[in-house]
């Protein structure tokens, strides 16, 4: 990942990584809460030397909260980004997107919750953390990928590798944070079981080091043993009654939309 540089009038900067930093410093300095999600979050949670499996970066996610719509768009217009005028119109009050043409990427905003797969409340803590979303919401937005990409993989193991699963600290992971939302969502269990499941099965497919692969391993092991072990919702009880015989997730509002590849 290049080093930053500095953008030319308001147009986006050429790395992501700085490019992220720029956007959620101009919504604060407006009064507007935004922070990063997706791959460019993964990178800053990294330590200085990047993630244990480093990935190619496609596009840069942001979130904000409900009723900063408006402001946002305005706070990224004056930052050199077209909006997509009828995807916005569309899937506003959840989702919008983006265009960086300068540097030929899009930029996806999720407004009050992260949905795709399954619903995640990101939004509810994001002052956790100056620049992106808390470390057991990041994780929790690899988990609920029903189909499971090699780069979300990676994002899964390098958050895992540089940090331990706490349980009731508040501090990295948050352990019990993610059990808490998956006993509220049979489906979000149900997927997060199974992205669990493959990513250990997969782990021996990667060039790492013993200590390395025994360390992710040991730390989804724990977090999973927090899930299973949270108190379970009524509603959540009724529905794994029906199992896997109902569909259990939704399919990605990206698909209606060739340009929309997340990144």
């Amino acid at each position: 990942m290049a080093e930053p540089v500095t953008a030319r009038g308001d147009a986006p900067l050429e790395d992501m990584i700085g490019e992220g930093r720029r956007l959620v410093d101009a919504a604060t300095r407006q009064g507007v809460t935004a922070r990063l999600v997706g791959g460019v979050a993964v990178y800053l949670k990294a330590p200085p030397g990047g993630p244990l499996l480093p990935r190619p970066i496609g596009d840069i996610d942001v979130t904000i909260k409900r009723g900063s719509r408006g402001a946002f768009t305005g706070i990224l217009t004056a930052a050199g980004y077209v909006p997509d005028e009828m995807f916005n119109a569309l899937h506003g009050a959840r989702r919008l997107l983006f265009y960086d043409e300068v540097n030929g990427r899009k930029l996806d905003v999720f407004v009050g919750e992260f949905s795709m797969c399954h619903v995640i409340p990101i939004t509810d803590r994001l002052d956790r953390d100056p620049i992106t979303i808390p470390l057991a919401e990041l994780l929790l937005t690899k988990l609920q990928i029903v189909e499971l990409t090699e780069r979300d993989q990676r994002d899964i193991y390098s958050l895992c590798y540089h940090h331990h699963v706490s349980s009731g600290d508040g501090s990295e992971i948050e352990g019990d944070y993610v059990a808490e939302i998956c006993a509220r969502d049979w489906g979000l269990w149900r997927t997060a079981k199974a992205t669990v499941e493959r990513c250990k099965a997969n782990l021996a497919g990667y060039d790492l080091q013993r200590e390395q692969s025994s360390l992710i391993t040991e730390r989804l092991d724990v977090l999973w043993g927090l899930i299973e072990q949270a108190p379970k919702s009524a509603k959540w009880r009724l529905r794994n009654r029906v199992g896997d015989r109902v569909k259990w997730y939704a399919e990605p509002e990206e698909n209606t939309t060739p340009a929309d590849q997340k990144g």
